[in-house]
């Protein structure tokens, strides 16, 4: 998988977030992200509070620019086998977001929850000024029946835990800018309500780690804290909530969002939600973001969507034998050198035609 160029990651930024905040992402997209200082020069289209928060929180806006990259690595790999592979190609990522489609709700989703994750792994390791560990003091204990101290031990809260409630706050901040009323008003709904469900795909999932304290390694005490998921499992989270998308129109007073379809249940806050139906994605296409499937390497036994039946919509596939070389019967010597000899492997790739 190819790294986001910076001009990629701004044209990505661009598309994806309000027309008031352009400018912000495209000066953290561009070369000037390694100067925090200049960030913000280039901001004056900003108002409000993102103005604010670019001027006084620059650091903070390169740990948002980390999260967008997370988010997209993350859409890459949970959509590797898929006809739209979240690609990054400038041109037809752009007409992808445009639309307002399932794929387009999971890169506003996976895109939010980046952000909250590494804004608040950066206040846990210490990165930003502005938080660190979170205050343990206030929380309320865990049900006795539930929890570190279930079996009768003493517990209390302590350690280093991650303070979601700020990275979640600047997510929000960065990612629901505001849009002007108007002819977008279903479109914004639906992109908040995605973002918020990406958000709390984080929030919702926090888990708790214990350290025992005790003579002879008993455990008479325990201090615990709060963790946020792996990243992986945000993504696999997010992945499920694709799959179960519901499809969504404008209620009659323009600010409500109904079901489509008979004894549909209304979405809840981690529901992901679109109005228009994807495209197949299987011919290269320039109005609709694809890039269609031909060459695309497919499992020719697989029956799930990475199969050459699904992956290739029926066109077909053809067989290539790639030979490559790679390090093997690798020895230490002391001290203190491996060395590999090099081995020659044909491997069998299945092609799309």
């Amino acid at each position: 998988m190819l790294p986001l160029s910076r001009t990629q990651l701004a044209l990505f930024f661009i598309l994806l977030c309000p027309v008031n905040i352009i400018g912000l992402w495209w000066a953290v997209g561009s070369p000037l992200v390694m100067d925090p200082n200049s960030i913000c020069r280039k901001t004056k289209r900003l108002a409000g509070k993102q103005a604010e928060l670019c001027q006084t929180e620059p650091e903070v806006v390169s740990e948002v620019v980390k999260g967008a990259k997370l988010g997209v690595r993350e859409c890459q790999f949970q959509f590797r086998f898929r006809r739209w592979n979240c690609t990054s190609h400038n041109k037809y990522f752009g007409k992808v977001l445009q639309q307002d489609i399932r794929e387009t709700a999971f890169v506003y989703a996976i895109t939010s929850a980046g952000v909250t994750h590494t804004v608040t792994q950066a206040c846990s390791m210490g990165e930003l000024l502005q938080c660190g560990c979170e205050a343990t003091r206030s929380r309320a204990p865990p049900l006795p029946t539930a929890g570190p101290g279930a079996d009768g031990s003493k517990w209390e809260w302590g350690g280093c835990g991650d303070d979601v409630e700020f990275g979640y706050e600047k997510s929000k901040q960065f990612m629901d800018a505001k849009r002007k009323k108007g002819k977008s008003d279903i479109r914004t709904l639906i992109d908040l309500h995605n973002n918020e469900a990406g958000r709390l795909a984080v929030k919702n999932y926090m888990r708790t780690e214990c350290k025992c304290h005790g003579l002879s390694g008993s455990c008479t005490l325990r201090t615990c804290w709060k963790k946020m998921p792996h990243f992986r499992e945000v993504g696999d989270r997010l992945l499920e909530r694709f799959n179960g998308a519901s499809q969504v129109m404008g209620g009659n007073d323009g600010k409500t969002l109904i079901p489509v379809g008979q004894n549909i249940k209304p979405p809840d806050k981690q529901d992901l939600i679109y109005s228009a139906e994807s495209p197949d994605f299987c011919l290269p296409n320039r109005k609709t973001g694809s890039l269609g499937t031909r060459g695309r390497m497919c499992n020719s036994t697989a029956m799930d969507i990475s199969g050459c039946d699904l992956l290739c919509c029926d066109r077909g596939y053809r067989d290539e034998t790639v030979v490559f070389e790679e390090n093997c019967l690798c020895r230490f010597h002391w001290c203190c050198v491996v060395q590999c000899k090099k081995c020659s492997i044909r491997k069998e790739l299945s092609l799309c035609l």
